[in-house]
C-alpha cells in the first residue's frame, strides 16, 4: 500500500512538473472529492460545461482571429461531449444538475486578466491554459485513485484531453504574441494560480 502511495506521489509530481505548475494539489484534497464522489461528479459536470461556453466566448468576441477559430470550436464541441459524458455519470447516480454557481478558482483567476486591449487576447487564453492544466493534475489523481475500473478509464482519458487543451492554449497564444511575452506572462500567471489554489478551501469540487 505504501508503495502505491509512493508512486502515484511521484506520478503527480512528474505530472505537475510537466504542466509546469508551481504547487501540487494538496494531499487532502483527494479524500474530500472521494468522500462525496456524487457532488464532485455534479461540479465536474458543470466544469465542462463551462468549458465549452469559454471556447465560444472566445469565438464571439474575436470573429477577426481565424487562425484560431477552428481550434476553438473543435474544443468546444469535445468539452461539450466530456460534459455529455460526465452527465450521464451523475445520471446513472440519479444525481441531479444544480443552478450555475460561481467558481472562485476561476473567476479568481480570470480577475487577474489585464483589460488593455493589446494583453487581454493573451491574458484570456493563458488562463485557459492554466485552468486546463491544474484540471489535467487533479482528473488525474481521481482517475488514480478511482477503485471502478470504468469509471477510472473514463477519467483517463478525460485527464488525457485536458493535457491537450493546456497545451492548445498556449499554442494559441503564440499565434499572436511572441515567444518571450508568453513566457513572461505565463510565468507570471501561474506564480499567481499556485497562490490562489493553496488560499482556497478544499471541497468536493474540480477546483
Amino acid at each position: 500500500m505504501n508503495r502505491r502511495l509512493d508512486a502515484r506521489g511521484r506520478a503527480q509530481k512528474n505530472l505537475t512538473a510537466m504542466l509546469e505548475l508551481r504547487a501540487p494539489t494538496p494531499a487532502q484534497w483527494l479524500p474530500v472529492v472521494l468522500g462525496d464522489f456524487d457532488a464532485f461528479l455534479i461540479d465536474h459536470a458543470a466544469c465542462e460545461r463551462k468549458a465549452s461556453a469559454t471556447g465560444m466566448s472566445l469565438v464571439v468576441k474575436y470573429p477577426d482571429r481565424a487562425e484560431m477559430l477552428d481550434a476553438l470550436i473543435e474544443f468546444s464541441q469535445e468539452e461539450l461531449q466530456h460534459f455529455h459524458i460526465v452527465y450521464r455519470l451523475c445520471a446513472a447516480r440519479g444525481l441531479v444538475m444544480v443552478d450555475d454557481y460561481r467558481d472562485d478558482y476561476v473567476r479568481g483567476l480570470r480577475e487577474m486578466a489585464r483589460t488593455a486591449s493589446e494583453w487581454l487576447l493573451l491574458d484570456r487564453l493563458l488562463v485557459a491554459g492554466v485552468v486546463e492544466a491544474r484540471g489535467c493534475e487533479r482528473l488525474g489523481l481521481v482517475a488514480d485513485a478511482l477503485a471502478d475500473p470504468k469509471m477510472a478509464a473514463v477519467y483517463h482519458e478525460l485527464t488525457k484531453a485536458e493535457a491537450r487543451h493546456h497545451g492548445l492554449f498556449f499554442r494559441l497564444a503564440r499565434l499572436y504574441y511572441d515567444e518571450r511575452t508568453v513566457r513572461s506572462r505565463a510565468d507570471e500567471l501561474l506564480d499567481a494560480e499556485a497562490e490562489l489554489m493553496l488560499s482556497l478551501p478544499l471541497r468536493a469540487a474540480v477546483h
